[in-house]
């Protein structure tokens, strides 16, 4: 089919089955990161940046748990029964659609990384965030190939006070945070490393260990420490701050010389008020020391990998799970007298820093212009990677399943066409390795699609066509070549109808193949369900 990549395997990995690292922010925008941008202090990315590759064009799917589930099983998210969002801690059904694509949790039609690690004798390891599939037991990662679980099942929560339905799970238990001084960054790293440590005691095999942090997304909640650092940094507003971390990209080779720096999308900062540019410049604050925590903390685990022997022979792959949050409003949401306390959970940094944050791109999170599904993609391997190619950035591109098909080709491991008596929709993605071992060749020759909450994309080589969700008005689509115009400045559509009609009708297949259904039929779903009676956990 058309929109179908598959996958076989390129090259052997090295005689000693490497362990492999996952790591994910979760809400972290495109120059987030120093090595991608950003003036905040991460020491430890740009470590594992400067002794590995980047990626520049690196795809996730705009939305927490939709990039959770392709990540983990190397499919579309509505191949996995994640077409929307996963069911909430709150009500067991809320993201259930009875429909195939549409069932709010991980359906049993895909099988995760550690699934088919598992395997090839692979210790398989999590700690962090889940949000693939609450209620029930069978949903929750032990139930689904995992050896060792600590963190959130659910897909926020305060990080001081993690309680009640978004509480934490220690394997299959409910557990409380430990001591005066709980973060929650800082005790999924504790049992990261835990986890690490008994594994090379206890065991001889290779590990997989997916690290899921919640950091930076809501609520801004940060160490005190950690926000000094960059209290008052801010106040030169949002503008200035995106004009410097473009021109940074530019010097680093994150971005093209020539490429454009979309329109702003934020507030007068003028216009503000000089108490309101304080709180502002709190809430950016806020969210640079949680980057900032969480380098830290990855700069734990390389220590632990370091001390054990493991750092060589282990893989890691560094990304973010969808583009910067909008969430809250130009200016934020939450009580202002929250910040820089224990207290909050909806208290956000808003649209107009999430616009610096997606530099140079436009749109955020739940959209899929480049500002909603770019993450950096870092790929460190020392035993791997070619000494001249350290440091160096890639320019082929990538999506999520791509993952999974590279660990099912360094591992060795064989992808399943049925588990536990269940048929397992094809692998979606290819292996990134031919590019990992200094091949700078095409990943992609297909299409590959994106849909959520009826925003939809399809790219094929340098030209991405994408559409933005409007209730009631009919599809426009935009297109756009990208090897040109990242930052979707210049729309060809007008001049280029047959590449349109030839990109949407692949969309159109791809989406009946998927089971995306219109999200007009969505909402009229989930207005439905709103007026029923709710279920509680």
């Amino acid at each position: 089919m058309l929109f179908f990549s598959g996958t076989k395997p390129h090259f052997s990995a090295p005689a000693k089955a490497p362990n492999i690292l996952l790591i994910m922010a979760d809400d972290m925008g495109f120059a987030d990161i120093g090595c991608y941008g950003s003036e905040v202090a991460t020491p430890n990315l740009d470590r594992l940046a400067a002794n590995g590759i980047r990626f520049r064009q690196f795809y996730n799917n705009a939305r927490c748990c939709p990039t959770r589930a392709s990540l983990l099983t190397g499919v579309y998210p509505h191949q996995a029964g994640i077409g929307h969002m996963s069911n909430d801690p709150e009500d067991s059904t809320s993201f259930n659609y009875n429909l195939p694509g549409y069932q709010g949790s991980l359906n049993n039609k895909c099988v995760t990384i550690a699934e088919v690690l598992k395997t090839k004798g692979y210790q398989t390891l999590m700690s962090g965030k889940w949000h693939v599939g609450y209620h029930g037991e069978q949903r929750w990662p032990m139930q689904r190939g995992f050896d060792k679980y600590y963190g959130l099942l659910a897909g926020a929560t305060n990080y001081f006070n993690p309680a009640g339905g978004r509480g934490l799970m220690l394997m299959n238990e409910k557990v409380k945070p430990q001591g005066e001084n709980f973060y929650l960054t800082d005790a999924i790293t504790d049992y990261a490393v835990k986890f690490l440590d008994e594994n090379k005691k206890e065991s001889k095999a290779p590990f997989f260990m997916y690290l899921a942090y919640t950091s930076p997304h809501w609520p801004l909640n940060a160490l005190e420490a950690d926000v000094k650092k960059y209290r008052g940094q801010y106040k030169k507003g949002w503008k200035a701050l995106r004009q410097a971390r473009y021109e940074k990209m530019k010097a680093l080779g994150v971005i093209d010389q020539n490429a454009g720096l979309s329109d702003a999308d934020g507030a007068d900062w003028d216009e503000l008020s000089p108490a309101k540019q304080d709180e502002m410049d709190h809430r950016m604050a806020l969210y640079a020391a949680q980057i900032d925590r969480m380098d830290q903390n990855i700069g734990r685990v390389i220590k632990q990998l370091e001390a054990s022997g493991e750092l060589d022979n282990t893989l890691i792959f560094f990304l973010s799970d969808n583009g910067a949050c909008a969430e809250g409003g130009l200016l934020g949401g939450g009580l202002p007298e929250n910040l820089g306390t224990k207290l909050g959970y909806l208290l956000s940094y808003g649209q107009s820093w999430a616009n610096v944050s997606n530099t140079p791109f436009k749109k955020f999170k739940h959209w899929v212009h480049e500002g909603g599904i770019s993450t950096p993609l870092i790929v460190h391997w020392p035993k791997a990677i070619p000494q001249g190619r350290l440091g160096k950035f890639t320019d082929q591109y990538g999506f999520l399943p791509d993952i999974m098909a590279t660990i099912v080709d360094v591992s060795k491991a064989q992808y399943p066409s049925t588990y536990k008596g269940n048929e397992i929709v094809p692998l979606q993605g290819k292996s990134l390795l031919p590019i990992i071992y200094g091949k700078e060749l095409p990943v992609h020759t297909a299409p590959v699609f994106w849909e959520h909450e009826g925003n939809a994309a399809v790219r094929q080589g340098n030209l991405k066509l994408v559409s933005e969700y409007h209730a009631g008005q009919p599809v426009k689509w935009e297109l756009y070549d990208i090897s040109k115009d990242r930052s979707e400045l210049n729309n060809l559509a007008a001049a280029m109808p047959q590449k349109v009609a030839e990109l949407s009708t692949a969309y159109q297949n791809w989406a009946r193949y998927v089971g995306v259904i219109p999200y007009s039929e969505v909402i009229k779903i989930r207005e439905g369900k709103r007026k029923a009676p709710k279920t509680g956990i």
